[in-house]
């Protein structure tokens, strides 16, 4: 059984299996992100959902997600920083 399993996992055949059904499920949820992007719903979290489908196989959606990451925390530290009613974390004088 072992020998059948390490034969269907390195066949070729498998490989462009896995490979087509992660385009396709990947591509329809980033497809449906950007649907949400003009339509209600949450746009901001299927479009990196659909790109880490597609990090499972493809290196340039990776990058893209990596790219996402860093947007999104170089956003959520600024949007911090300029909230005017964040309270001074603990131990810490107020500013001004």
């Amino acid at each position: 059984m072992r020998g059948l399993r390490q034969w269907f996992a390195e066949s070729l055949t498998y490989k462009w299996a896995r490979r087509i059904a992660i385009s396709l499920i990947g591509g329809t949820v980033i497809l449906i992100g950007v649907a949400m992007i003009v339509l209600p719903g949450p746009a901001l979290v299927v479009i990196p959902l659909g790109l880490g489908i597609l990090g499972l196989e493809f290196a340039w959606a990776r990058s893209w997600l990596a790219r996402v990451k860093t947007a999104t925390d170089g956003l959520v530290n600024g949007l911090r920083k300029a909230n005017p009613w964040r309270k001074p974390p603990t131990g810490q004088p107020p500013p001004g």
